[in-house]
């Protein structure tokens, strides 16, 4: 059965690559681009995947977003954890349906959208930020995109303390993630997973250091992913000129208890 565009859907308007937008469907409003309108009603009971010409004979694509689509548009005005990254840390951590998270910082909530629809409807994100702006900005992009009954959200610095406990998982995208080891121990359960994003050596060296110097944590390890696209063409497939290289680095540990604990 065919999945159609209804009122109230998410869409993604693409063009090109550099030139595609999601938007919210509304019966009897437009979507307004320099290269034309679309009604939104025009859409509306047709299924996803259709082209369609705006009213100056431009023609778009019109697909159900991924969660690529979402994470990057939730981040166009902020530097975000790539899809690369997202998707190595979920893996990595371990976090599936179910799975509770404590994420810090929240910055645009394109991580927390990605985590909070990886746990489902069974799983929680708990996330942390300390800058008001910030935490406004995410609660905004959050209640557009996200289902909020998997999210609560604390505008608060986690070096205060994280008030939830026996977690699955903590995340952090931190500056001084260094700061947060004792304290990602003390909340998660046995041998479960903290996942900390750093885009600098220097970071990971500390973090690294904080981790094997407690003795609390186990299978310590850092990754960096690259990415690079393909372009292909009838005789003339090669790598892309541009590629999205150095991003971050992801340094994983697993908790431990003390021997006969």
């Amino acid at each position: 059965m065919q999945e159609t565009i209804q009122d109230g859907s998410l869409v993604l308007i693409f063009l090109d690559a550099k030139r595609n937008w999601i938007r919210k469907v509304k019966a009897g409003e437009s979507f307004h681009s320099n290269k034309g309108i679309i009604k939104f009603d025009d859409i509306i009971g047709r299924p996803f995947g259709i082209k369609v010409q705006s009213h100056s004979a431009q023609l778009f694509q019109i697909h159900r977003p991924s969660l690529t689509d979402i994470q990057i548009s939730l981040g166009r005005n902020t530097q975000i954890i790539y899809p690369k990254d997202a998707g190595t840390i979920l893996l990595e951590a371990g976090i599936g349906s179910g799975s509770t998270v404590v994420e810090s910082g929240t910055g645009s909530g394109a991580l927390t959208y990605v985590l909070a629809n990886t746990v489902g409807p069974t799983g929680h994100i708990f996330t942390y930020e300390v800058r008001q702006d910030m935490y406004e900005g995410a609660k905004k992009n959050l209640e557009r995109h996200a289902s909020m009954d998997r999210i609560t959200m604390h505008l608060k610095d986690v070096l205060s303390g994280v008030e939830e406990k026996d977690v699955d998982a903590v995340v952090l995208d931190l500056a001084t993630p260094w700061e947060v080891v004792t304290e990602a121990h003390r909340v998660l359960k046995p041998s479960h997973f903290l996942a900390s994003y750093s885009p600098t050596m220097e970071q990971v060296m500390k973090t690294c250091k904080a981790l094997g110097e407690s003795g609390e944590w186990g299978m310590i390890k850092t990754l960096e992913v690259f990415q690079r696209e393909i372009m292909v063409r009838e005789n003339k497939t090669r790598p892309t000129t541009w590629m999205v290289g150095h991003t971050g680095y992801m340094t994983f540990a697993r908790s431990m208890v003390e021997s006969g604990t």
